[in-house]
């Protein structure tokens, strides 16, 4: 089940605990930022990129929301998707 049509081959969905807002994300495959392993699908593909480069973990994720800004979620739930 995806939650957003612009996202790419989720591997899992998390829950960020702050807003109880739902992201999915993939496995980053762009070659950029190979240090962030994960890409989580964000906003909207007609109005930005659509993702941002992501670490997740269990109970938090480490995102990238600019070149030098680097934020960290605190998780609620994470699932990933059994393929």
């Amino acid at each position: 089940m995806t939650y957003y049509t612009h996202t790419e081959n989720p591997i899992g969905n998390f829950i960020e605990k702050d807003f109880g807002n739902n992201f999915e994300y993939s496995v980053n495959e762009t070659g950029m930022f190979p240090e962030y392993p994960h890409i989580v699908w964000v906003g909207s593909a007609a109005t930005d990129q659509g993702f941002r480069f992501a670490k997740v973990k269990k109970t938090v994720a480490y995102i990238l929301t600019g070149e030098d800004t680097l934020e960290r979620w605190f998780l609620k739930s994470n699932q990933e998707y059994v393929v």
